[in-house]
């Protein structure tokens, strides 16, 4: 995985907190041409809020935005867009492993879900998230770094245990 490379660094320059700020209050627009500016606007029409994370994946031979927002009340979204389309694939809440809302849903705990995401993908883990889909469910994503250097996220459904999604990260701008 690149953590920043020039188009990358270039990117990094597109979420100034100026521009995000810009966005925010209405004054920047996207051009025709600008899958990512499209995705942006599409994403924080989602969740007004600050884009603190920008990846860049793979998922099935899509290539995916995935945005990191936190809202004004606290909470933090993950907002899927296509690049190809500009089109919202995935809405997901993060949350806290202890919260309610995840722990009435969950049946497998962190170590299994992670057990299931190293055995398909080995290698080491260098983040957990627990989130919420937009249909209800609870899942784990588990991103691995296997021995190559690519980053891959797998995404395990927190109640049957199963991998239920694969993208290949090429890039991150953000903090984790």
């Amino acid at each position: 995985m690149l953590r920043l490379s020039i188009g990358a660094s270039l990117l990094a320059l597109a979420f100034s907190p100026a521009l995000l700020a810009a966005h925010v209050s209405g004054t920047f627009k996207a051009q025709p041409y600008d899958s990512l500016g499209k995705c942006v606007e599409k994403a924080l029409a989602k969740y007004d809020g600050q884009i603190v994370k920008l990846e860049y994946q793979v998922e099935d031979k899509t290539p995916i935005y995935e945005f990191d927002i936190e809202t004004a009340d606290g909470k933090a979204w993950e907002v899927e867009c296509n690049v190809k389309t500009g089109e919202i694939t995935e809405l997901e809440e993060e949350v806290a492993i202890d919260g309610q809302r995840f722990a009435s849903k969950a049946k497998i705990n962190e170590e299994q879900a992670r057990a299931a995401a190293l055995k398909a993908h080995p290698g080491r883990v260098v983040e957990v998230e627990y989130e919420l889909e937009s249909d209800g469910k609870a899942s784990y994503e588990i991103d691995i770094l296997e021995a190559d250097g690519e980053e891959v996220k797998v995404e395990v459904d927190a109640t049957s245990g199963k991998i239920v999604e694969v993208g290949y990260e090429s890039y991150q701008i953000g903090t984790e």
